[in-house]
């Protein structure tokens, strides 16, 4: 899923691709998103590849983490 030929980041790339789980309803508010390991294999890069794709979604306000617990897609708030 990560094109090594895009001038885009790979960390950008996966934060793009879980946006759009995220954005399409897929991934609902107060979803658990999988491990950093199972997105490491599932997009075939470095785990810490994906703590920097999470680390933008983090600053979009999209998800949150819970230390031991696991990230979630932050619940909407009204």
């Amino acid at each position: 899923m990560v094109d090594p030929w895009q001038p885009r980041s790979f960390a950008a790339q996966v934060a793009d691709a879980l946006r759009a789980k995220i954005e399409s309803g897929e991934w609902p508010p107060g979803h658990k998103l999988p491990g950093e390991v199972t997105l490491a294999q599932t997009y075939d890069v470095a785990r810490g590849t994906v703590r920097a794709a999470l680390d933008i979604l983090r600053e979009e306000s999209l998800v949150v983490t819970f230390t031991g617990r696991g990230t979630f897609v932050k619940p909407e708030t009204t």
